[in-house]
């Protein structure tokens, strides 16, 4: 059972990293979700990880309207592929550098898992909806590598410092 801690920390978390979507939703693509899943992947369980993931998908799709079979699964699926190779087969990966190229090969991934859904769904052309994706796609790509660069480092220390602070079960 989790301690009123814990809730409050998952819901801050869980929050932070909706409002920053919708903060920039101005602008495509340009997000720090990635980033955000990385980092708590790195600082707490995954079961922890993994309700934060459950809530924002569902959050999200909820405020966008797009809760539907096209949309959910695919973001949930693709959203929890960062915790989990994290924390198997990319267990070991803990530099900045090599955080920051899964980030940017996950933007890559993230769009392809959600083109599948669209072009079964719409029934798009498989090439002109890859071209067309394709700079919004690396828009993800080059956001994820530069933000995982730059902030994961100081925010994971400050974060990591008080969540031991407050006592808080980590990875």
């Amino acid at each position: 059972m989790m301690s009123i801690k814990e809730i409050t920390l998952l819901s801050l978390l869980t929050t932070i990293l909706f409002v920053q979507e919708q903060i920039l939703l101005f602008v495509p693509n340009v997000q720090l979700t990635v980033f955000l899943i990385v980092l708590y992947t790195r600082l707490l369980t995954f079961k922890q990880v993994s309700i934060i993931v459950f809530i924002y998908v569902l959050l999200d799709n909820l405020v966008m309207g797009s809760l539907s079979l096209m949309y959910t699964p695919a973001m949930l699926i693709a959203w929890m592929l960062i915790p989990v190779f994290l924390n198997t087969i990319l267990k070991k990966l803990e530099s900045d550098v090599s955080l920051a190229l899964f980030g940017f090969l996950f933007g890559i991934i993230y769009g392809l898992i959600l083109m599948v859904g669209t072009i079964i769904v719409t029934r798009v052309p498989v090439i002109p909806y890859l071209l067309a994706d394709l700079p919004f796609q690396a828009i993800m790509a080059f956001t994820n590598l530069l933000t995982i660069l730059y902030l994961y480092r100081p925010l994971h220390q400050f974060l990591e410092t008080k969540i031991r602070r407050y006592g808080i079960r980590q990875s």
